[in-house]
């Protein structure tokens, strides 16, 4: 004979399972180093400064 089973643990442990899946799901979208990121930051302010030099005044 089967094992009873409590519906509100399963409940609750599918749950977790969907969290954890979610979070690694976003580490992988947004999980950077603050190296990385200082890196494109400064790579962008890099472009913005460039861009502004290039422009012509009327």
């Amino acid at each position: 004979m089967a094992e009873p089973v409590n519906l509100n643990q399963a409940r609750k442990a599918r749950a977790k399972q969907d969290a954890k899946a979610a979070a690694a799901q976003n580490r992988v979208r947004f999980g950077r180093s603050k190296a990385e990121r200082a890196e494109a930051q400064a790579h962008a302010r890099k472009a913005d400064s460039q861009l502004d030099g290039a422009k012509r005044e009327p």
